[in-house]
């Protein structure tokens, strides 16, 4: 059963400050944050202190077994990105992963049908799908990487000082939070090793809300990262823990396929919106998605309706679905891919079209990805800002959830199952190829609206996340709304089954159903969790998600 968060009647309001601010889905990890901030750190370390205390306090969604991105405004003015998420390993060709998976005694532990997801493992060899669990859904983990090249490109303190508040979380404990319990009630089925359950389960059950936990295993990897930087998550003892759970459940990963792997600095890639500026994460990201959706929507002017007008977001969705079709087909590995201009105005032109002949809402073709699984998956986003006009989006996940079922060793460190988003069809641009990085939901965000108007946002939820910058930009773009205005307002999905999903309190929807959306009213935990820090003439404002247990805390 999903959590009621309607129950509650409490407000936010936008907080304000002028020396640094925190957004994010924890409370105990904003405050790790800001701490960092009032010790003299600047916004990147900030990041990385929230990233790694998620790390302890929200485990359900984020991890060391993860990767991590970022888009940044520096405060010399600069809008860049940073990409640390790892490929398939050397030996996991389609044939191997295959040939593994045609001799399993066991599917179900590969593809969960019973634990709600919706995936498919085909009822002969021919039909087989890239596993949503188990050692061939784990990628290379970025994490550890990403914190220490972010700390050491931009930061102005210590990996190890930055890893103190996690450490403590871990070693010392703390209360779980309301909604981090409920995902939480998930590990029961998921881990299934011992090692797995008693990193995360204890006495067997997944902890209640306010329950105060430690998680010792998990905070002494952490301690061995402070001391000895990330080489010991890619080189050292941590390593061999990988990699020896990955082929002890019959996968590929080698000391060299970590070994090997480094982050990268990206350029970003951009479009304007009715007079605003929006950055994304290039690919392998779906950022393109939602350059693509605004573009689209600016050109069909579907900000010009009234707010509570079905029109408006019969208009937004055309535009999203359009821009899902062809973000799902083409975006990949660009070092494998080569992707088509898909944020041009020109191409949003000629999409646009598609919607104005349509004299009832558009039927096809459906978002078509590898793994339908990756629609509802969840993660963290935090939002920082300092004085000094530093702004950082910066992502950390696993993917969905806890992630593989795997937990590495002794390590408390869960491994993600990104890898699901590979295709085992070799036509299909995502197929596995040994190297090769899987399609990624996760996109953090920057913003321009004036010269000294900034933000750093994200929402996440999968495929609500590049749906839901459109509507958190429009919002504010088209509808004045403050940072915590933009994201309290009621949200719409187009999902994978050609359905839209709408929340119960967003204006005029059964007149969606007239204009002839197939509707359906979802729980507010399906459609995703945003962080909003903007710094306007050197003031800091932000919001956070209601949906989450988040906070937004400045000083």
């Amino acid at each position: 059963m999903d959590i009621d968060l309607d129950r509650y009647d409490s407000r936010r309001s936008t907080v304000y400050a002028d020396r640094g601010m925190v957004a994010t889905s924890q409370p105990l990890a904003a405050q790790a944050g800001i701490s960092m901030l009032q010790d003299g750190g600047n916004a990147f370390d900030a990041a990385v202190a929230t990233a790694a205390a998620l790390n302890v306090v929200e485990p359900t969604s984020t991890g060391l077994g993860g990767d991590v991105f970022a888009l940044y405004r520096t405060a010399e003015g600069t809008v860049e990105g940073m990409r640390s998420c790892g490929g398939a390993p050397a030996d996991a060709t389609i044939e191997n992963v295959r040939a593994a998976l045609e001799t399993t005694d066991d599917r179900s532990a590969y593809y969960p049908e019973s634990r709600g997801y919706a995936v498919d493992s085909g009822d002969d060899t021919d039909d087989l799908e890239m596993p949503f669990l188990g050692p061939h859904a784990v990628t290379v983990p970025g994490t550890a990487r990403g914190w220490e090249a972010t700390i050491e490109e931009f930061g102005t303190v210590s990996l190890a000082r930055t890893l103190e508040p996690a450490i403590h979380y871990a070693m010392e404990g703390y209360p779980v939070s309301e909604v981090i319990s409920h995902y939480w009630s998930g590990a029961e089925d998921l881990f299934t090793t011992e090692n797995a359950r008693e990193a995360y389960l204890f006495d067997g059950n997944p902890p209640e809300s306010g329950q105060t936990v430690t998680l010792p295993r998990l905070g002494e990897s952490l301690r061995t990262i402070a001391s000895e930087g990330a080489d010991a998550v890619y080189e050292g003892e941590i390593a061999g823990e990988i990699v020896a759970e990955i082929q002890r459940r019959g996968g590929f990963m080698t000391r060299e396929d970590l070994a090997d792997f480094e982050p990268e600095f990206v350029d970003p890639v951009s479009t304007s919106y009715n007079g605003a500026e929006i950055f994304e994460l290039p690919p392998n990201n779906q950022g393109l998605i939602a350059l693509e959706a605004l573009n689209i929507a600016e050109e069909i002017g579907a900000g010009e309706y009234a707010y509570d007008s079905p029109e408006r977001v019969h208009a937004f969705a055309e535009a999203t679905k359009l821009a899902f079709v062809d973000g799902h087909h083409y975006i990949a590995d660009p070092t494998f891919e080569s992707v088509p201009p898909l944020a041009s105005k020109v191409y949003a032109r000629e999409r646009a079209r598609t919607i104005r002949d349509a004299e009832s809402p558009i039927r096809e073709p459906p978002i078509g990805v590898p793994t339908r699984a990756a629609e509802d998956a969840d993660t963290v986003l935090l939002t920082v800002g300092d004085e000094d006009g530093n702004l950082v989006s910066f992502i950390n996940s696993r993917f969905a959830g806890f992630g593989s079922g795997l937990v590495a060793g002794e390590t408390g460190i869960a491994l993600q199952n990104r890898g699901a988003s590979f295709s085992l069809d070799p036509a299909d641009p995502n197929s596995l190829e040994p190297g090769k990085r899987p399609f990624h939901t996760l996109v953090p965000a920057i913003a321009k609206f004036e010269e000294d108007d900034w933000a750093a946002f994200g929402v996440m939820g999968g495929y609500m996340q590049p749906q839901g910058h459109v509507q958190v930009i429009s919002n504010i773009v088209d509808y004045g709304m403050t940072p915590q205005q933009a994201l309290d307002a009621p949200r719409w999905r187009y999902r994978e089954d050609g359905t839209l999903g709408v929340e119960e309190r967003l204006p005029n929807a059964s007149k969606l159903a007239r204009i002839g959306h197939d509707v359906r009213v979802l729980p507010p935990t399906l459609f995703g969790g945003g962080q909003l820090v903007r710094s306007r003439g050197g003031t800091l404002e932000g919001g956070t998600e209601p949906r989450k247990d988040g906070a937004v805390v400045g000083y």
